[in-house]
């Protein structure tokens, strides 16, 4: 993205598993202040879990730790397992995973050889819908069950968490196969671009069209339109008149562009972040 962009100031607002693809959030620029409201959204996810394996990281990357025999797991109890996980749960992060016991990834721990034991997290899962259920075979000629899912959760879900927990449930352990990012809160999949498609629009005249500011911003959170008395005030880092809103805002000038993120406080609102300079 540099490359592309032609800077060095780009930001992300969150990783994605080495072997997951999807959204993730860039930001270039200015854009890079944006990203300390962007911790914390909302997710969804499209993942295939294969029911009959378990794995030490809990996906297709990690070593096989157990094989048993899921054929005589039916749909019904499936999908009622998956329903049990809906709503606010306490979910223990996958053992190789980015937390951190006392200063050291778990992931680090795991690949050292050491046995990880991670507290439970309160999340919550808002919705799992359950696709084709397909009974099929492994590279082995074994039975395993393989089945589509589409997850909407809150910030910190490990989606294959819930691949071990279902295989755990069902006695026949689990796994995930594929994931895909496919929201982070307003932003979706169906207006991504791909590094290459980002990498051909660098290649035509002029810079490389990125979503404006003031667009991305109003996606956070609500907005309020400054005069141009105003915009000039906050550009000297200045406080507004309060707006009413609850929590904090994005200010737009009249053209659309991003002029800050403030909160009110009594009866002033106060810049928490400025992006018009003087």
């Amino acid at each position: 993205m540099r490359r592309i962009c032609g800077t060095r100031k780009v930001g992300h607002g969150g990783t994605l598993d080495p072997m997951a693809t999807g959204v993730l959030i860039v930001a270039v620029g200015k854009g890079t202040k944006l990203l300390t409201y962007v911790s914390g959204l909302d997710k969804s996810y499209a993942a295939t879990i294969r029911l009959g394996r378990s794995t030490v990281t809990d996906d297709a990357e990690g070593e096989m730790t157990a094989t048993r025999d899921p054929s005589g797991v039916a749909d019904e109890a499936i999908r009622a397992a998956l329903e049990r996980m809906v709503g606010e749960i306490d979910q223990v992060p996958s053992a190789v995973s980015a937390v951190k016991i006392d200063g050291q990834r778990a992931y680090k721990r795991v690949r050292d050889g050491e046995t990880v034991e991670l507290e439970p997290r309160r999340v919550t899962i808002a919705s799992i819908e359950t696709g084709p259920i397909r009974r099929t075979t492994d590279a082995d000629g074994l039975p395993v069950i393989d089945l589509d899912i589409d997850v909407s959760c809150s910030s910190g879900t490990y989606i294959r968490a819930i691949a071990r927990d279902l295989g755990a449930a069902l006695e026949v352990g689990g796994h995930l196969t594929a994931l895909r990012r496919t929201r982070i809160g307003r932003f979706g999949l169906d207006e991504a671009a791909t590094l290459d498609e980002l990498a051909e629009r660098s290649e035509a005249p002029g810079p490389v069209e990125l979503m404006p500011l003031g667009a991305a911003a109003a996606r956070l959170m609500p907005t309020r339109t400054a005069t141009a008395a105003e915009a000039k005030a906050l550009s000297f880092g200045k406080s507004l008149e309060a707006a009413g809103i609850d929590g904090r805002y994005a200010v737009l000038d009249e053209a659309g562009e991003l002029l800050a993120v403030m909160t009110d406080r009594g009866p002033r609102a106060k810049p928490e972040t400025v992006f018009a300079a003087a």
